[in-house]
């Protein structure tokens, strides 16, 4: 059973400094399914009620971004009735979702290639898109066949078109040109990612905009992953102190 957070860790959260963009890769569905004695596929369908729990949560702390890797490109190597559920449990949360998504003005986004999905789920992709794309209370981003490296494949293959067609000089190639060809452009990058399942590592998961990323692992499998998790996880954050590189000016030591 998921934990109630308690009031004077709400509190605190909600005093620190939080992130703008959170990006999740959500792991460990089937292992917590297996220590329970349960199908891997009753795992992944409390992993989808789980996205409910922090979506929601989000909201209430004003996060602006929360990414979600939901399916990547490796995936595909699972069995394929695993496969063939996770796409029809894809295609059950557009329709129960994306209505509830948009009378809490929240807009969906998707990245990744799309065009190995079936048809019917393109279609009501697109569908949730339109509808949702003119709310701003926060982007929910969901990557279904993303890869990092797939995403940086596709971003130079539109940069070497516009130089070859001359509309882009070579030395006019830099990083925030790259970063704008990005499947994820134009958000901002992720300033908190975390990833479940007990793994300590990304996983070719937006490997361009996590470079000074804050990074959390925990040993908790996405089920389980509730709102005192996630509270914890930001309070971690909070404590944390972003150089991007350079030098935080420390305060000057006063003499006694």
């Amino acid at each position: 059973m998921p934990t109630q957070p308690d009031h004077e860790l709400i509190d605190s959260v909600l005093e620190a400094n939080l992130p703008d963009h959170v990006a999740i890769i959500m792991d460990g569905n089937g292992r917590w399914a297996n220590r329970r004695g349960i199908s891997r596929l009753e795992g992944h369908r409390q992993g989808v009620k789980n996205v409910r729990t922090i979506v929601e949560l989000c909201g209430r702390l004003n996060i602006s971004y929360l990414t979600l890797f939901a399916f990547s490109s490796e995936n595909w190597k699972r069995p394929r009735k695993e496969v063939q559920w996770l796409m029809r449990l894809l295609s059950t949360a557009l329709d129960s979702e994306v209505k509830k998504l948009h009378a809490e003005g929240i807009s969906l986004n998707f990245i990744g290639d799309l065009s190995n999905l079936s048809g019917a789920i393109q279609e009501k992709i697109q569908k949730s898109v339109q509808l949702t794309e003119s709310n701003r209370n926060m982007q929910l981003t969901i990557a279904i066949n993303y890869g990092g490296q797939w995403d940086l494949t596709q971003a130079c293959r539109k940069i070497a078109d516009q130089v070859k067609h001359n509309r882009l000089a070579i030395e006019d190639i830099s990083p925030d040109r790259i970063a704008g060809q990005l499947s994820t452009a134009p958000m901002p990058n992720p300033d908190f990612f975390i990833r479940t399942g007990g793994e300590k590592r990304i996983s070719n998961f937006t490997l361009w905009q996590l470079a000074y990323t804050e990074l959390y692992f925990t040993d908790a499998y996405w089920p389980e992953f509730d709102e005192q998790a996630f509270l914890q996880a930001l309070k971690s954050y909070s404590s944390r102190v972003r150089r991007f590189g350079g030098i935080v000016q420390e305060p000057a030591a006063t003499e006694k």
